[in-house]
């Protein structure tokens, strides 16, 4: 008898694929949702599907969504200032703080040419749009990128390609501690960072 069973095994080996966890959680993951009515485990079972069928990128700022054109237009937020973040956990992470009521602009990645990435693999050239194209202008582009040298590069970038724009570039502020990532700091730290923003140079 093979132990576990080619099923539960095969179980294992998917969940374990995702990040954070391993082979030893994996299996305690399957059990339990071996001891779950059935009817726990469809409806976890629809909802992954109903996550990759449903999910899709907004148009403009790139945040996940259940529409090609999210709320990043709406009149509640300050229309006048984007935010440019890695990846949309930043988002969720500033968002957490409440001290930011602007827009976002998510990259989708960092230029890093030790993994083969490039400018034009990231959504740099539709930021470079929405500053040219966008009705009321927008007036100052924040950096809310992790302080890392993938981050600072691809900061430095950024700012070249806006530069003849006259947008106004800041940074936010380096409580964060040097080669941290965003999605990790704690709100108050992230929070005081976006207060206390300054030109990045």
């Amino acid at each position: 008898m093979n132990f576990p069973p080619k099923i539960v095994d095969n179980a294992i080996e998917e969940i374990s694929k995702l990040p954070g966890i391993g082979k030893k959680t994996a299996l305690r993951l399957v059990l339990h949702l071996l001891k779950q009515d059935p009817i726990s485990t469809a409806h976890l079972t629809t909802a992954l599907n109903e996550l990759r069928d449903g999910i899709k990128y907004c148009g403009t700022c790139h945040i996940i969504s259940d529409t090609t054109d999210c709320t990043c237009r709406t009149i509640k937020r300050d229309l006048s200032t984007v935010c440019v973040v890695t990846d949309t956990p930043d988002v969720m992470a500033i968002e957490n703080t409440a001290q930011y009521r602007g827009l976002y602009h998510v990259l989708g990645g960092v230029i890093s040419p030790i993994e083969g990435i490039g400018p034009s693999d990231i959504h740099i050239d539709s930021l470079v749009e929405r500053i040219q194209t966008s009705e009321p202008k927008i007036e100052e582009v924040i950096l809310a990128l992790s302080p890392t040298m993938e981050g600072d590069t691809t900061a430095f970038y950024i700012t070249k390609r806006l530069k003849e724009f006259g947008v106004r570039i800041t940074s936010i502020a380096r409580g964060i501690p040097m080669g941290g990532e965003l999605e990790y700091t704690d709100e108050i730290t992230l929070g005081r960072s976006i207060m206390t923003r300054s030109e990045y140079k």
